[in-house]
């Protein structure tokens, strides 16, 4: 085991009984820190529901396109904790992440605090002592209470596509839920503003009036989208014609332009027209509409079968990932197939029923060693209410052998949780995963 590995393991014995989402736990142990959070480059603060990792990458991809030291916060981690925190365009190495862990777990001296707090101030400690000319940090849960809230000034703050998640901490409606993520809007401080349900927008405008933040609109003050196989983007400063993303599906379009209308408002010289062509040509993101190439799980599945993986988990996720296989299904037609886990603080129905009409069949499986997964019989069940063919297997590696027997051969897709997405990345590169999961507690 990793160092770091046992260090993670026992910040989580530090997890308050209930979450109560609050600064106050973040603000005293960066006092404690010496206050890393006043010592960073410039910030772009990313929040949202849906294209926060995916906005995040193009940012950094783009940045990094123009020669850019680029630090990058992101949470959740798929298979190594190491993902979350990349210092000036690298993974943070061992030694230094269990460091730095050290050093926050000595200075919170045993006080209750949650592991996403104890692990941003850590990050964020990172990132005060190596020099970089932009930090991108994506919002955990929410915004307003987040830990990453922290920042006073950001450089900007992107807000992407609000939908329905964590209701359980973030409110039931689309107004209570965006008025958390439009907590990260400061007083006179710009912010790009993706593609919004009506309710949603009206609120983070709401918000953003009364911090006096002046607001970049998608639909009204930008717009991305894709044009005889290019992306267009428009605003104020004129047309930009460029490459397509190379993450597929047509909501990359929408993301993509977040990252563009960003840098853009930035206003950067060091950051040019082609420096966005070549980060939109190169940038990746795992577990998105990912097309699995050779590995040990494409060994289960017979030649000419389509392995696909993507973590999307709301009804939000369903219905684009549900639009996306069926423009691949118009362009080359063969039989979809899912096998699909979820946890229990999603809502399964909601998602799955996105994909009535479009998935041939449905493979439900229990996310293993996940305490929170939805049994596979249950998930079967929710997908048959929706009228989809429906059955259970005892295993990932059991499910995709059950989705192989469609004829003719099948677009598999493994999907319905993040937590779920990093399990399969280490199986098919058989690779060692970090202990504490991805769904590490908030």
């Amino acid at each position: 085991m990793a160092l770091s590995d046992a260090i993670l393991t026992r910040l989580l014995s530090l997890h308050p009984k209930i979450i109560d989402l609050s600064l106050m736990r973040m603000e005293s142990i960066l006092a404690k820190l010496g206050h890393p959070e006043r010592k960073l480059p410039p910030v772009i603060h990313v929040a949202g529901t849906n294209g926060k990792g995916s906005t995040v990458a193009y940012l950094r991809h783009i940045m990094e396109a123009a020669g850019l030291r680029v630090h990058a916060y992101t949470s959740p981690h798929l298979v190594k904790f190491h993902e979350r925190i990349r210092v000036a365009g690298e993974l943070i190495a061992e030694a230094d992440l269990s460091a730095l862990l050290e050093e926050c777990e000595a200075v919170n001296g045993g006080a209750p605090i949650t592991f996403f707090e104890i692990t941003t101030a850590a990050a964020l400690l990172a990132f005060s002592r190596s020099p970089a000319d932009y930090l991108i940090l994506e919002v955990g849960l929410g915004g307003r209470l987040d830990a990453t809230n922290v920042i006073d000034g950001p450089a900007l703050s992107v807000i992407t596509t609000v939908d329905y998640d964590h209701q359980q901490y973030l409110g039931d409606t689309l107004t209570l839920i965006a008025h958390e993520k439009a907590g990260i809007l400061k007083r006179g401080r710009p912010a790009v503003i993706g593609p919004q349900p009506d309710e949603a927008r009206a609120e983070i405008e709401r918000v953003a009036a009364r911090a006096r933040a002046p607001l970049h609109i998608a639909g009204q003050d930008w717009q991305a989208y894709e044009q005889h196989g290019r992306l267009v983007f428009q605003d104020e400063n004129g047309l930009l014609d460029l490459p397509l993303p190379q993450l597929r599906g047509r909501h990359q379009i929408d993301n993509a332009g977040n990252a563009i209308a960003a840098i853009r408002l930035l206003d950067d010289p060091r950051i040019g027209e082609r420096h966005i062509a070549e980060g939109l040509k190169v940038t990746t993101w795992p577990a998105r509409m990912q097309r699995l190439g050779p590995g040990a799980l494409s060994q289960l599945v017979p030649a000419g079968t389509e392995l696909w993986l993507d973590g999307g988990h709301n009804p939000s996720a369903g219905r684009v990932l549900a639009q996306a296989f069926s423009d691949l299904n118009d362009r080359h037609s063969r039989p979809l197939v899912l096998v699909w886990g979820m946890l229990n603080t999603k809502d399964a129905g909601s998602f799955i029923g996105c994909f009535s009409g479009i998935a041939s069949r449905v493979v439900a499986i229990t996310i293993p060693e996940e305490e929170n997964a939805v049994k596979a019989e249950p998930l079967a069940e929710a997908a048959r209410a929706h009228g989809l063919a429906a059955e259970t297997a005892a295993s990932l590696e059991a499910a995709l052998r059950q989705a192989s027997l469609t004829v003719p051969a099948p677009r598999i897709l493994i999907c319905g949780s993040l937590y779920l997405a990093g399990r399969v990345l280490a199986a098919h590169a058989q690779e060692e995963m970090t202990k504490v999961s991805g769904a590490g507690r908030r």
